[in-house]
């Protein structure tokens, strides 16, 4: 008897198993589709990726006045400046121009390692999703789909959003994004899961 509960429990553990991993990786590629969709046929994102015109001049400007990659805000207080004196440069500086700056060296197109790593961290959301999804006493498409807008949600919020929120960025295409993709992940999820 105890035989037979172990290989029972065994293969409902492997039943489960399946369905997480299966409900992840079509639930990653559900979200990959959407991301490779919103940023190149549809456009979604394009007002984030402005064109200037002197574009060759500011590089070269940028690349005369910065030596490492980096993440940089203009203009900020040097490194040791006293918290008053940080101060008095922030308030000096409003209503001035400002800009953050992503710089780096070399252009690296490695288009296919990208599209890889996109693809594993989706099929990890896809999977932590699931993992979560399963928790649930009462698993039906509409829990399905709110819980997966609700996860992504917070995503948004707590950091795209509040990222615009400090430095004036737009972020609905990112908010579109969420709705979007989130959505059609709790859809299939909400039907592989149930099935």
């Amino acid at each position: 008897m105890q035989r037979e509960i172990c290989i029972f429990h065994s293969i409902k553990t492997n039943k489960k198993m399946k369905k997480i991993l299966i409900g992840a990786l079509v639930g990653g590629i559900i979200l990959f589709l959407w991301q490779f969709l919103s940023w190149t046929m549809l456009g979604i994102h394009t007002s984030g990726m402005a064109y200037i015109p002197s574009q060759d001049a500011i590089l070269e400007c940028l690349s005369a006045n910065i030596s490492e990659d980096g993440f940089y805000f203009l203009p900020t207080a040097a490194p040791g400046t006293s918290s008053a004196d940080a101060q008095a440069i922030m308030e000096q500086s409003v209503g001035k121009p400002w800009a953050q700056v992503f710089y780096h060296k070399a252009m690296n197109y490695n288009m296919g390692m990208n599209m890889f790593r996109a693809l594993v961290a989706d099929i990890l959301a896809g999977f932590l999703l699931c993992w979560v999804l399963l928790k649930f006493a009462h698993l039906d498409l509409k829990t399905c789909v709110l819980a997966s807008l609700a996860i992504g949600l917070t995503g948004y919020l707590s950091i795209s959003y509040l990222n615009g929120v400090w430095f004036e960025l737009k972020t609905m295409p990112d908010l579109i994004d969420v709705l979007v993709s989130w959505s059609l992940v709790g859809v299939w999820l909400g039907w592989w899961l149930n099935k």
